[in-house]
């Protein structure tokens, strides 16, 4: 038998963002489809990005690609629940970011499910690598979790 890690709770992330669950995003079982977490980690990722000016979707020179993603689900979520996404980085490379976010139903302290997504800062047209630019790279320190 494999053992599970315990959920995280709150406290063991940096930054949050609320995002809103959709009747479309349940699935015939009554809950949120495992593929939607994956849409909410992205949107709470870059949605932070852009919040904090390092990102325009238009204009920036270079964006951030997934290019590794993964999950552990300790809980459902479903329509009509508030999800409040955690977000900490875990490894912050020359060109690539290691996220770890969580997903929290309305008040819950613990997660209901928790993601990793690796980013890697590339030329937007080329999409060959580039090192993360400064202003970016501070934001991302200041989503360092504690060691």
């Amino acid at each position: 038998m494999v053992s599970r890690p315990a959920p995280g709770t709150r406290a063991d992330y940096t930054a949050f963002s609320v995002i809103t669950t959709r009747w479309l995003d349940n699935d015939t079982y009554g809950h949120m489809n495992n593929a939607m977490h994956y849409q909410l980690f992205d949107t709470a990722v870059n949605g932070h990005l852009i919040e904090q000016g390092v990102l325009d979707l238009k204009t920036s020179p270079t964006v951030f690609l997934v290019v590794e993603t993964g999950c552990v689900y300790h809980g459902e979520l479903a329509f009509p629940d508030v999800i409040h996404a955690g977000i900490r980085v875990a490894r912050l490379g020359g060109s690539s970011v290691h996220y770890e976010i969580g997903l929290f139903r309305n008040d819950d302290d613990t997660a209901a499910a928790e993601g990793r997504f690796v980013h890697v800062n590339v030329d937007r047209v080329t999409r060959r690598p580039l090192p993360i630019a400064d202003e970016a790279r501070a934001v991302l320190e200041a989503l360092m979790k504690a060691a």
